[in-house]
This record gives C-alpha cells, structure tokens and sequence, in this order.
C-alpha cells in the first residue's frame, strides 16, 4: 500500500452502474500505484503527487467496459469511486 485511502465513497451513477468486485479490485490496485487506463504523464503526475502530496487519479474499466475513475484526495481524507460524467 502505497498511501491511505482515508473514507471511501462512491457516487450513486457509479453505484448503479460499476460491479462492485471491479471496484474492490480497482480500489486494491489504485492503492499500490498501479493508475489502470492513464497516458504516462498523468501516471507522472500520479508518482509526483505520491511524494508531494497531490491527488491522485485512477480510471479503469469494468467487466463490461464501463470507465469508471477512482479519487484520493490531496490530503488522503477521501477517495470517491465515480464516474467520468458524475465529475
């Protein structure tokens, strides 16, 4: 584990639509630094925000295709499940 997650919350959009194994798997993989479907400058940004204390942005996909993103906040408070257009 690569940072804290603090409270967990996920839009009710993504609630309804994400299959929730894909998001404890995802939230599993967001933790370890592994940033799913990002060009590599966002990943970059991501490893910055690890040592400066930036947020972070995960997206990845469901079973079905679904993108969906994943949000730890700067201050490692809050991390929202949601997606794209719930933005």
């Amino acid at each position: 584990m690569k940072f804290e997650l603090g409270r967990v919350v996920i839009t009710a959009n993504a609630l309804q639509t994400v299959n929730s194994d894909d998001v404890l798997t995802s939230l599993n993989r967001h933790i370890t630094g592994d940033w799913g479907d990002l060009e590599e400058e966002d990943r970059q940004v991501n490893e910055s925000a690890l040592r400066s204390g930036g947020r972070l942005l995960s997206a990845y996909r469901d079973g079905t295709g679904k993108r969906f993103w994943i949000i730890t906040e700067s201050d490692r408070q809050t991390t929202t499940v949601l997606l794209p257009e719930d933005y």
